[in-house]
């Protein structure tokens, strides 16, 4: 059994769309998670020609098959720059840098997997030598802004007993304080390295990137005695591909064309609440503080 799931922007799921999907696929009764927001259905299958009705549909909601069983997880894995946050961070530093235009370019075609990860990491951060530590804390407060629901998803997961986990190729200076806003258990990332007050070039090993991504999967579902598969991972990137193919439900999130393209689950309309309407949540479940 598998559920379709339609999610779109507050007040754009037309009922007339529910309708019609539901009646071409041969699916069960609608259940409205959020009106106008979010409905599901059931299916017998999973429909062969899922990415032509999805290419058609596209402009007016999202639409997502999964299978109905397993659907409440058990663990969060969420990367930071353009997921739990709208930027990326090392963009930001480039831009106080003055090379902004330079590595915002390089940063786009690493994260669309034009590039190797790690090597486009260590040629951006060497742009940033010379910054003052506290040019960090001026762009958290100043250029950095949290994606929309995701203090919803975080206080719902955990109410429902579930862990959450920051991993990020960006940096400990970050996700620090990300973490503490939001309310994530735990926090990886890299580590820019400081002498005398200033960036200097360089970037703390082992970098963390894509196979680090996958270990922090399986190292901490281990801990908690729990599977791969009681996990949901949300990214956009190319280094967060390998941790979204291993998680039970792996989300690409206003993601780049390339990961799009190599994941079952994407959100492009909803916000990180859609990860909730997902897991078979209600808008009336959500907890909000």
């Amino acid at each position: 059994m598998f559920i379709a799931s339609l999610i779109t922007k507050p007040g754009h799921l037309d009922p007339t769309l529910v309708d019609t999907l539901r009646n071409a696929l041969g699916g069960g009764s609608a259940d409205w998670l959020c009106p106008d927001e979010a409905a599901e259905f059931p299916l017998q299958t999973s429909p062969a020609n899922l990415e032509e009705i999805r290419t058609s549909i596209a402009d007016m909601a999202d639409l997502n098959i999964l299978p109905a069983e397993n659907r409440r997880k058990k663990m969060l894995l969420a990367d930071m720059d353009s997921t739990m946050i709208q930027q990326e961070c090392i963009d930001e530093l480039a831009e106080e840098a003055g090379v902004g235009a330079h590595v915002k370019d390089i940063t786009a075609r690493a994260m669309n997997g034009e590039l190797d990860f790690e090597a486009a990491l260590i040629e951006r951060v060497k742009l940033l030598q010379g910054l003052p530590e506290s040019v960090i804390d001026k762009v958290v407060q100043t250029r950095i802004t949290l994606m929309p629901g995701g203090k919803t998803l975080l206080d719902t997961m955990h109410a429902r007993g579930a862990r959450c986990v920051l991993v990020s190729g960006g940096f400990t200076a970050f996700t620090s304080r990300v973490s503490a806003l939001l309310g994530f258990d735990e926090h990886r990332a890299n580590t820019l390295l400081i002498k005398d007050g200033k960036l200097t070039g360089e970037v703390g090993r082992p970098i963390l990137g894509r196979e680090a991504k996958i270990q922090a999967l399986a190292e901490i579902t281990a801990r908690q005695d729990i599977t791969e598969a009681d996990v949901i991972a949300v990214g956009d990137g190319a280094n967060d591909l390998g941790m979204l193919g291993r998680a039970g439900m792996g989300v690409a999130l206003h993601a780049k064309p390339s990961v799009q393209a190599e994941c079952d689950l994407r959100v492009n309309h909803g916000d990180l609440t859609a990860l909730l309407y997902l897991q078979g949540y209600a808008k009336s479940d959500f907890i909000k503080t």
